[in-house]
């Protein structure tokens, strides 16, 4: 037997023998999963590490209130294994469309499924979409792309799970680190308005509620008759705080502030800048930072 036979040979033995060893995940062809939402690239990115492909539906900087998805975006769709939603109000962009098409191959993974959701307070039937502007409420959404990945690709599902079990253990150090800020102080007298209803899930988990929402809907400025109502209400109910959206313009905030001497601060609601991993601890992290010091500034004032 010539050298170059035996060269080949024994090549194709180590071949056999690298599929024998290597685990299951290194060999089959990774998940590509596709987010609507900047949060959801952060939280789906924690869980899955480099053992799948993430794809976002949307380029960074469109608005997910107004957006409809173009030829590009629907091809896009075709590619993906999962599609990881927020399913609740904040990317019908991407439900609505979905409705209308024919994807058999695509597994839409509703992040909020065993979130406990909160009305959007108009009324009506709705829920409050801003389940990832907190910490609890993200938890739970991580746990659940966690488990329903890890049904769709079997060889990654405790690497999956362990990622998600680290990620919530970082989340919720971030916020008790936090919370122990606020062990000494008042709350019980504070009040807070709120340019709209984005920051019930957070506020809840301080035991905090929203007095009065100014938007009647989001991203409605409210007419001049109710701009008016909503200064008297504050000045009668001694509304201390505002919480309004950072990166958002508007106008009449600047109107209330002059009126009642409100307090202004600012919270990120994530859906702005590029895809990143990291955005929601980081941004989150401002968060609560702001809530911390909005609610000792307003206990003080108040003593």
């Amino acid at each position: 037997m010539s050298q170059c036979s035996i060269n080949q040979g024994l090549t194709k033995s180590l071949i056999w023998l690298a599929f024998i060893i290597l685990p299951s995940w290194a060999i089959a062809k990774p998940l590509v999963v596709g987010i609507t939402l900047h949060p959801y690239y952060s939280y789906t990115a924690q869980v899955v590490g480099d053992r799948a492909t993430l794809l976002p539906l949307i380029a960074s900087g469109f608005n997910p209130h107004n957006y409809e998805l173009q030829p590009s975006d629907i091809k896009r769709l075709s590619s993906m294994d999962a599609l990881v939603l927020n399913a609740i109000g904040h990317d019908e962009f991407a439900v609505n469309a979905l409705e209308g098409l024919e994807l058999p191959n695509l597994t839409l993974i509703n992040a909020n499924k065993d979130v406990p959701l909160l009305s959007s307070g108009r009324g009506n039937a709705n829920y409050n979409p801003h389940s990832f502007v907190s910490i609890d409420a993200a938890i739970r959404q991580v746990y659940t792309i966690a488990v329903e990945l890890g049904k769709l690709d079997p060889g990654n599902a405790s690497y999956f799970q362990q990622n998600a079990l680290r990620y919530a253990r970082e989340l919720r150090q971030l916020k008790n680190t936090y919370r122990s800020q606020l062990l000494d102080v008042n709350l019980s007298g504070i009040r807070i308005a709120s340019t709209h209803n984005a920051y019930g899930y957070l506020l809840q988990e301080f035991g905090i509620g929203v007095d009065t929402v100014i938007e009647p809907a989001h991203g409605v400025e409210p007419s001049a008759s109710q701009l008016q109502a909503t200064i008297q209400r504050i000045n009668d109910a001694n509304i201390q705080v505002l919480f309004t959206e950072l990166d958002m313009d508007n106008r009449y905030v600047d109107v209330i502030e002059a009126a009642t001497g409100i307090q202004i601060y600012h919270f990120s609601h994530m859906t702005h800048g590029d895809y990143d991993a990291d955005q929601v601890i980081r941004e989150m992290e401002h968060n609560l930072s702001t809530l911390v010091e909005a609610l000792t500034l307003a206990a003080k004032a108040n003593s």
